[in-house]
């Protein structure tokens, strides 16, 4: 049986640009970081690579590749096979780091919009407790301290 809170479960969606035109409602640090990261072609490139990369077709792909080319293209020890996956996990590490760096941007930019929120509520609250204060000293005075 599935709760209410996984029946609305979404997958969340990686590149900026389509993030950007589902119309739904997110939260405004990520709207911003999406349109910043879509304003930029590499930037656009590296969350394309990285989606990719980071789903089960790259893993699908990649084991095909491998068995096709161990079996028929390179025979013992698979000097070259080694060289290119060498080359590919510099390649993808570096991806991950990007994508660790976008994440760690967002993760400050969105701390920094809860902070201003934050910051706004409390003044706005402390200035009606001050209001409410001078009101109910008004009441007592006009009032209760006649009587």
């Amino acid at each position: 049986m599935t709760t209410q809170a996984e029946g609305h479960r979404r997958t969340p969606i990686l590149i900026p640009r389509r993030l950007l035109r589902t119309g739904e409602l997110h939260h405004p640090a990520v709207l911003d970081e999406a349109r910043r990261r879509s304003e930029k072609l590499q930037l656009r490139l590296a969350d394309r690579i990285t989606a990719f990369a980071g789903s089960m077709n790259f893993v699908w792909i990649h084991a095909a590749l491998f068995g096709v080319w161990m079996l028929f293209l390179e025979r013992n020890p698979w000097p070259t096979l080694t060289l290119m996956v060498s080359l590919e996990a510099i390649f993808l590490s570096t991806f991950v780091m990007i994508g660790q760096n976008r994440q760690a941007a967002f993760q400050q930019s969105r701390a920094d919009h809860d902070f201003e929120t934050q910051e706004l509520e409390l003044k706005t609250n402390t200035e009606l407790t001050r209001q409410i204060h001078v009101l109910t000293e008004e009441l007592h005075r006009r009032f209760i301290q006649p009587a």
